[in-house]
């Protein structure tokens, strides 16, 4: 499930989430309740748990990363499973908005679309409800129930449905199959029915809010803490809105699952069937003033985590008894702990401990601690089995004691009585972060070329924080790239020569303008929320 935190019952996020089919799966195998993810967002996050290589070791720390740059042979999981004799498909998000074709069998949609989530059903109009900022906002930040049943939602219901047909099919092999529930990924559209058991007017905030929780943060933290999204929905009146959008998600999902948990039980498969439940990361609506996800604080790493082997498992021949483990796990072990359930040999390129010893007993010797990598190499959230250690690149640190602060509210780092588990926790961490590498030109998103004709360019209304954009020439003249300012003049700024491309800083929601050597203007790009191309047109 995508953007999952711990709001399902079993873990008690909150009070009013309604997920039967998330906890009757809980109840029938092992919950980890301090599970933690690789990386606090997707594209990190997942690569890490199907190449089982940690970030610090890959250099795969952001969403805009692409993971045939920087990792072009790497094996992923269900390669590994066809190699020894399993067909490996599936359906839905299981990497960042890819398929990674020559890693299946088979999928759905087609493989060779490398788009894995199926049509969905959105607002003919939009934003719905929560007004655009400006550039500097995802446009899919958005919430409302939809007029719609699940078959006209389409989406994750086809994905259910897709995994419901592979397990009512014989197989004459094994199978590794994959789910990928997109929601409570944003937009939090889904159809009516889901919002219905949660009254606006009986929205209850998040238990982890909490006013004034910034005032012991180290700098660093307090920048990562605070960002626009949050008081952008407050100044709209729509923080209620978006928690009830939240768990109206939780809700659908939910019941995608059920659809998927029912087929299971329905079929010849019930009985030999690894069940792995989890979440690429979890998200904050309104703790530590942030929206969104990419901290290392707890309401964002911590995911839910469920595990059921059945009895006669190769690896784990008694299979599992239901219980609940507390120790610090992390997804990226979920690679060596399946290929150790069904004896395959080890990768070694695995950087993570497997699983087995806890799914045999709950309270066995577990030495490890769980580690999150942030966005830039040398920022961390590190678990043991009570604490929480941030550790930020320029050494600035937070330590919360998470049984008496499931919240951390209390920031201890600069408290003498708590130094020796500062320091404890300080040798835990790594040393070593492997370098981040930047995206191509090429993988990047394409802004919108807009021909000039009579009209002018439109001013530039710069809003957030600056990135590159690359303006790539493909016409056989050179051409001048201008910035029009706010007042809607155009200021020179550098000639493009055929075939180059040109690297130029600049916001969400500045404009440059494309110019001929003659000072005609031809066309404009309006920058959006992140980096991406310019491609100036053969013929403008």
């Amino acid at each position: 499930m995508d953007d999952l935190n711990d709001w399902i019952g079993c873990l008690g996020g909150h009070p009013q989430t309604i997920t039967p089919n998330l906890d009757r799966l809980a109840k029938s195998g092992v919950l980890f309740t301090n599970a933690h993810c690789a990386a606090p967002a997707c594209n990190p996050s997942r690569i890490a748990i199907f190449s089982g290589i940690a970030p610090n070791v890959s250099g795969v720390y952001a969403n805009d990363q692409v993971l045939r740059e920087v990792l072009p042979d790497a094996e992923l999981l269900p390669k590994t499973f066809s190699n020894n004799g399993y067909l490996a498909t599936g359906s839905g998000k299981m990497l960042h908005y890819i398929i990674d074709a020559q890693s299946w069998d088979d999928y759905y949609p087609e493989p060779a679309s490398e788009m894995p989530i199926p049509e969905t059903l959105y607002p003919d109009k939009r934003p719905l409800n929560l007004p655009r900022g400006g550039p500097w906002q995802y446009v899919e930040t958005d919430w409302g129930a939809l007029q719609a049943t699940d078959e006209e939602f389409g989406g994750d219901y086809l994905v259910s449905q897709y995994v419901a047909e592979q397990l009512a099919k014989q197989h004459d092999k094994p199978f590794f199959l994959a789910c990928g529930i997109y929601r409570p990924h944003e937009p939090w559209f889904v159809p009516e029915k889901y919002f219905e058991p949660f009254p606006l007017e009986s929205i209850q905030l998040p238990p982890g809010y909490k006013a004034d929780d910034l005032n012991d943060l180290p700098a660093e933290g307090q920048r990562r803490a605070r960002n626009r999204y949050f008081a952008h929905i407050q100044k709209h009146g729509q923080w209620k809105k978006a928690i009830q959008s939240y768990l109206a998600s939780i809700h659908f999902a939910d019941a995608m699952l059920g659809r998927v948990l029912d087929a299971l039980d329905n079929s010849e498969y019930a009985d030999n069937t690894i069940v792995v439940l989890w979440s690429d990361h979890g998200w904050h609506l309104g703790e530590k003033e942030h929206w969104q996800k990419y901290t290392a604080w707890r309401a964002c790493t911590r995911v839910p985590l469920m595990i059921r082997v059945p009895k006669h498992c190769p690896g784990l021949p008694e299979g599992t008894s239901p219980t609940v483990c507390d120790q610090p796990v992390n997804l990226l072990s979920l690679a060596p702990t399946l290929l150790d359930l069904c004896q395959l040999p080890p990768n070694e390129a695995h950087d993570a401990p497997s699983l087995k010893p806890l799914l045999e007993s709950s309270d066995a010797a577990w030495p490890h601690v769980s580690v999150t990598h942030l966005e830039r190499p040398g920022n961390i959230g590190l678990s043991d089995r009570h604490w929480r250690y941030v550790r930020y690149a320029n050494g600035e640190e937070e330590l919360y004691d998470t049984q008496a602060d499931p919240y951390e509210w209390n920031n201890l780092a600069g408290n003498k009585s708590h130094a020796d588990k500062l320091a404890e926790l300080r040798v835990k961490a790594p040393t070593k972060f492997a370098e981040k590498p930047a995206p191509s030109v090429e993988s990047l998103v394409k802004l919108k070329w807009v021909p000039l004709g009579s009209q002018s360019s439109p001013a530039s209304r710069p809003d957030g924080s600056t990135f590159p954009v690359f303006f790539t020439n493909q016409t056989e003249s050179p051409v001048k790239l201008y910035w029009i300012d706010q007042q809607g003049k155009a200021k020179f700024y550098q000639e493009i020569a055929p075939t180059k491309t040109f690297t130029q800083k600049t916001r969400p929601g500045a404009v440059w303008q494309i110019s001929s050597l003659q000072d005609q203007p031809l066309g404009y790009f309006k920058v959006d929320d992140r980096s991406a191309e310019a491609i100036i047109p053969e013929k403008p």
